[in-house]
Order: C-alpha cells, then sequence, then structure tokens
C-alpha cells in the first residue's frame, strides 16, 4: 500500500462537519477491497464489515476515526463598489490567528476558489490597528461582482481550505485535515493487514462524521452497530519547538496508547500486550476526564461499551499544515491488526475479571 499516496487522497478530498459527502466516497473507494459489507449511513458516517471467521453469532469489534475536517461556513454576503466578499463562520475549533491568507475553496453552486483577506494594518482604524483578527475583519475574496457571487453562493454553504499535501524530508509530511484523516489511513492500512490474516471476530471500521463539532458518528455507530469492545483512533500533540510538555509526543516514535476514565484499562492492557507481541515502540498518553476523541461517544453508547484510544502524534493540530509521520500511520494500522487477531471467545470474560480483580 503507497501511504502516502493514500494520505493525499484522503487530505486534500474536502469534507468539513456536515459536508461529509465527498471524502466519504473517497474512503468508500478506499476500503471497499478489504471489505464484505460497506455502507454510509444516514449521518454520513462510512461503515465497513470485515467478516471473523469464529463460530455464529460472532463477536463485533468497532474501530472508529472520524473523517470530517474543521471548516468555514458562509455567514453573509456582503458587496462593494460591486464586487462580492464574503463574512464567514468557523466549524470546529478553528483559531483566527491561522486564517489570514489562506486559499480556500467555497462549496457553491460550484466550486468557486478564494483567498481570506483584510486591510492592511495602516487602514484599519486606529482602534483596531496591532490587534488580533476578528471575523468580523476578515472577507473571504472569489475575485467576482456582487451579482455572481449572489448567484453562486448562499448563506449556510460550506467553504474548505486549499491545501495540498507535501512530502518533507524523511517520512514526514504535512497538509489540511490529518487530523483525522491520518487516522483513517491507519485503519485501511489494518483491514489490508487482516486480509492475510485469521480473526475470530467481526470488524466494523467506521469513519465516523461530525466528531469535529459533537461526535455524532461516534455516538450514532456506536449505538447502531452494538459492538462488544471498541478502539477509537484519532491524533495527538506532538513535541515541536518550544512544546516539551509531557503529554506530547515524538512525531516518529510510533503509536500512543491512551489511558484514563475514558478507556478501558483491559483494553489498554491487550494493546500493550499486542505491541510487545509485534516488539513495537508505544507510548502512554493520560486524560483525566473524557478524552475529547470518539472514544467518548462510543464508550457511554447503549449500556457502555468497553473502550480503547490509540493516537498519531501530529504538529500544529487545526491549522492547515498539520504534520505527521507517515511511519506512525503505518505502525497504528500494524498495532490494530494484530489487537485484532489476538481476540478470542475468552476476551470479554477476561475484561470483566479484570476489572472485579482491580
Amino acid at each position: 500500500m503507497d501511504i502516502i499516496k493514500l494520505l493525499k487522497q484522503f487530505s486534500e478530498a474536502p469534507g468539513p462537519s456536515g459536508y461529509e459527502q465527498q471524502i466519504a466516497a473517497v474512503v468508500s473507494k478506499a476500503w471497499e477491497p478489504y471489505t464484505d459489507e460497506l455502507s454510509v449511513d444516514r449521518m454520513g458516517s462510512v461503515i465497513a464489515v470485515k467478516h471473523g471467521r469464529g463460530t455464529e453469532p460472532r463477536r463485533r469489534f468497532l474501530l472508529a476515526a472520524h473523517l470530517d475536517e474543521i471548516g468555514l461556513m458562509v455567514k453573509q454576503v456582503v458587496a462593494h463598489n460591486g464586487n462580492g466578499f464574503l463574512r464567514v463562520t468557523k466549524l470546529g475549533g478553528i483559531d483566527i490567528r491561522h486564517l489570514y491568507g489562506q486559499m480556500v475553496v467555497v462549496h457553491g453552486q460550484r466550486d468557486l476558489i478564494g483567498v481570506i483577506g483584510s486591510l492592511p494594518d495602516r487602514m484599519l482604524p486606529e482602534s483596531r490597528r496591532k490587534k488580533p483578527f476578528g471575523f468580523e475583519d476578515l472577507v473571504v475574496d472569489v475575485g467576482m461582482s456582487e451579482s455572481q457571487v449572489n448567484e453562486l453562493v448562499s448563506v449556510g454553504d460550506f467553504i474548505t481550505f486549499r491545501q495540498p499535501l507535501r512530502k518533507m524530508l524523511g517520512k514526514t509530511i504535512t497538509g489540511k485535515a490529518l487530523d483525522n484523516r491520518a487516522s483513517v489511513a491507519a485503519l485501511t492500512v489494518c483491514l489490508a493487514n487482516l486480509e492475510g490474516r485469521y480473526h475470530d471476530w467481526d470488524v466494523i471500521a467506521v469513519a465516523t462524521a461530525q466528531e469535529e463539532t459533537r461526535l455524532l458518528g461516534a455516538f450514532t455507530s456506536a449505538f447502531a452497530q452494538q459492538p462488544d469492545a471498541a478502539v477509537a483512533v484519532d491524533v495527538t500533540f506532538a513535541k515541536g519547538a518550544g512544546v516539551s510538555h509531557s503529554r506530547t509526543f515524538v512525531l516518529g516514535d510510533g503509536p500512543v496508547i491512551d489511558s484514563g476514565p475514558n478507556v478501558h484499562p483491559g483494553l489498554h492492557k491487550a494493546l500493550q500486550e499486542a505491541a510487545k507481541a509485534l516488539e513495537m515502540k508505544v507510548s502512554t498518553s493520560t486524560h483525566s476526564r473524557a478524552s475529547g476523541t470518539d472514544a467518548f461517544g462510543i464508550q457511554v453508547a447503549r449500556a457502555g461499551i468497553p473502550t480503547g484510544l490509540v493516537s498519531i502524534p501530529l504538529r500544529y493540530m487545526h491549522t492547515m499544515v498539520e504534520t505527521i509521520n507517515s511511519d506512525d500511520v503505518k505502525r497504528v494500522g500494524r498495532l490494530l491488526g494484530e489487537f485484532i487477531a489476538r481476540l478470542d471467545d475468552q476476551f470479554l470474560n477476561k475484561l470483566a475479571q479484570e476489572m472485579m480483580e482491580n
């Protein structure tokens, strides 16, 4: 599998929260060769089922990685000297400091390339100089007249960032939406890895919709699919210039396995054991409340689902230049494949027993 090619396809496809149709189609095409059932549910999540070889009724294991990205939405069309400009609002956790000067695609009646601009400092009122931009200071300029903009763009249209994936030195790559398309790629690696391996449990891979805004796909897919256990895959903060916090991780050092109230201790232990079997280096992250990932939505579905969390280190999160190491993506996929191949009929009993012993 060409992981760079796969990441490029996933990263560059548009898919902000609530507008995931195009990325869902790309993911569906990538997953089709490795699955027995494939669908897109009413919320927009991609759901792929790979049958196990155990005795029916088989246990069901869910893998989740969200497919949506941060983006913008048209809030208002404004005119100036016959030209049309767009005021916008954010979709997901966008830091406005990263927006000025970015190129975007406005998904109106047809896709329109635009730029995010503002007045230079010397042209702003005295009270606004030397201060951070607000959304009221920024406009999207698509280079069209007011009448053309009104014809092609409506309030509520989605906007994505126009940023190609770039390969840097070594295994480092950068681009938009690697939170969390990198994890969707890791699930793809896992599904491919399982092609040549025996596994008892059915595997349900879900590329969840609208994680960036409300964990929607995690809640709905976990409720509908009723898995016996699950692992969410997301990104976590990587070390970089000026970042040495103990809860950040090194690019290229492999998967990060979470521990905390959002994670079942038995799942954490089993993931660590799978990494040990592969002689794979992993790191441990901790959280003291909900993890802020799909793991929370899955864990609390129905009567509760034993859930684990595996992460890929990433620099510059929620920007247009998110940066990862491609080997980390492949390692997470291999770890998940090993973990699934080790699941047996006694796994759930072991989880319950370990909870009683703790």
